[in-house]
């Protein structure tokens, strides 16, 4: 019983053969998950490490990657902060954005829900959906024309984090 005690909810559901509702796509909750995922992609973790891009932060001591679905226009929008720790770029942080964004070194992308799911199943990559306007991206753009492969990486992160996409976040 005490070990019961200590589960969270979503365990508690999946040992009485429920399963979890997934957060809203691009939701804190969402955010949060989707920060945990960056953290075991190697792709992510050591591709942005060795390129050097997590290290331009202008000495804050992280990146911010801002995402939000275009659909949603009421929503807030929701990112990742980047850090560099222990020789890779890691995720420190993952939630509401909540401070304004410096568009030197951080990055925001908005594509309307239906570009995400297609994005995160890997149908077409970061370069065609910025040509044909299915996702717009405000930042540094030769860093990221400079980090394509973990771009992608991040892109295909979106669909590996289950989110609902039936309504949108609050």
């Amino acid at each position: 019983m005490r070990a019961v005690r200590m589960m969270g909810a979503a365990a508690l559901l999946a040992v009485a053969g429920m399963a979890a509702a997934a957060p809203k796509l691009m939701s804190d909750e969402w955010a949060k998950a989707a920060c945990t995922a960056w953290n075991v992609d190697a792709t992510l973790t050591s591709g942005l490490h060795e390129s050097g891009w997590s290290t331009n932060d202008k000495k804050r001591g992280y990146k911010a990657l801002q995402v939000a679905r275009k659909d949603c226009k009421a929503s807030p929008k929701v990112e990742l902060r980047i850090a560099e720790k222990d020789g890779k770029a890691l995720c420190v942080s993952g939630g509401r954005s909540t401070d304004k964004l410096d568009l030197d070194v951080d990055y925001a992308m908005t594509a309307d829900t239906k570009r995400w799911i297609e994005m995160g199943k890997g149908e077409y990559g970061p370069m065609k959906a910025m040509m044909f306007g299915r996702l717009s991206f405000d930042g540094p753009m030769g860093e990221a024309m400079g980090n394509m492969g973990p771009f992608e990486g991040f892109l295909l992160l979106v669909g590996k984090v289950p989110g609902d996409t039936a309504g949108c976040p609050e």
